[in-house]
């Protein structure tokens, strides 16, 4: 049985720890964007990419398109040579299963630069925050003829602000499913992780589980979350202690692969690159984790079609109106 936690209270992380850091990730981008950091050949070489389990059910996909930004790509993908600037997305995935509606990544709320910038320390809200206009996760729903109180449960792919502001807008009896390990990165301690903004999971209900399963492609845990192989979630931990991907059989036919942030763009799967000091040391949790996670997603097999947490391109093509 999953176990059942309330998230306890939001503190603001503090201001000073998170200056040095940026000031360090700054200092140390410039040598990375001449010479980044190399593909580990004897990781690709050891690595044993183990098919899935035959998928008994499929599920609906539906891509819920809340947001736009940029960033330079040179910095997405460490030290691609390119002045041009990549086109990000933030999105919601609505999940239709035969026994159950749920929503993957429940990203933006209405007006988040109110509602849950606020909570993460300066300089981040100016990093990270999306162009205008953004579409509430509410009103995304709403387009579909939805509302909130039609969503069962949340599955993020991770606790960053990005990945939960749309819990704002569903009703607080709507539970979150997660690994215990992300869980205890992100709650566990007094102050939150940087990104993490706590407000959105205040009085949530948060229901966890082990990946405890068979290694799948190559990732080395898995958890079956209806246990027909419709909807598996994979270790992609890095990023984050607890990041999973979220592979779905889709009913139309296809495998697809939603692997949150441990990739920003596909681009770093093609060019194997991670992302640049600024903005990867302030995020991702165990740069070393992370970056044997993008080998793994470059082992994929092919007619996997992986959808990064932030890809504009990967996000609009699966887009229906």
């Amino acid at each position: 049985m999953p176990e059942t936690q309330l998230a306890p209270r939001a503190e603001r992380t503090p201001l000073l720890p998170t200056l040095v850091r940026c000031c360090t990730a700054l200092a140390a981008t410039p040598p990375r964007l001449l010479r980044p950091r190399r593909p580990d050949t004897d990781l690709l070489a050891r690595l044993e990419v183990t098919d899935p389990p035959p998928a008994r059910a499929a599920v609906r996909l539906t891509v819920l398109a809340q947001a736009r930004t940029d960033a330079p790509e040179i910095l997405v993908a460490e030290g691609h040579r390119s002045l041009r600037k990549y086109p990000m997305s933030y999105a919601s995935f609505l999940v239709e299963h035969p026994k159950a509606r749920f929503v993957i990544d429940p990203s933006m709320c209405s007006i988040p630069r109110r509602r849950v910038l606020p909570e993460l320390p300066f300089p981040v809200p100016l990093l990270v925050a999306p162009d205008e206009p953004v579409r509430g996760l509410g009103d995304a729903l709403d387009a579909r003829g939805l509302s909130g109180a039609d969503v069962e449960f949340v599955v993020p792919t991770h606790l960053h602000w990005d990945h939960v502001a749309g819990l704002l807008d569903l009703p607080g009896s709507v539970p979150v499913r997660l690994p215990a390990a992300e869980y205890e990165w992100a709650m566990g301690g007094p102050r939150a992780p940087l990104g993490v903004a706590r407000g959105p999971l205040l009085g949530r209900a948060f229901d966890t589980f082990d990946l405890d399963g068979p290694p799948v492609f190559g990732f080395p845990g898995s958890h079956d979350l209806f246990g027909d192989g419709s909807v598996l979630m994979l270790d992609l931990s890095g990023h984050t202690p607890g990041s999973i991907g979220v592979l779905l059989a889709v009913d139309d036919g296809t495998r697809v692969l939603l692997a949150g942030d441990a990739v920003w763009g596909n681009i770093q799967i093609r060019l194997l690159r991670e992302k640049a000091p600024m903005p990867g040391s302030l995020f991702d949790a165990d740069r070393d984790a992370a970056f044997a996670t993008i080998h793994r997603l470059h082992a994929l097999p092919e007619g996997i079609e992986v959808i990064a947490g932030h890809d504009h391109a990967a996000i609009a093509a699966r887009v229906r109106d």
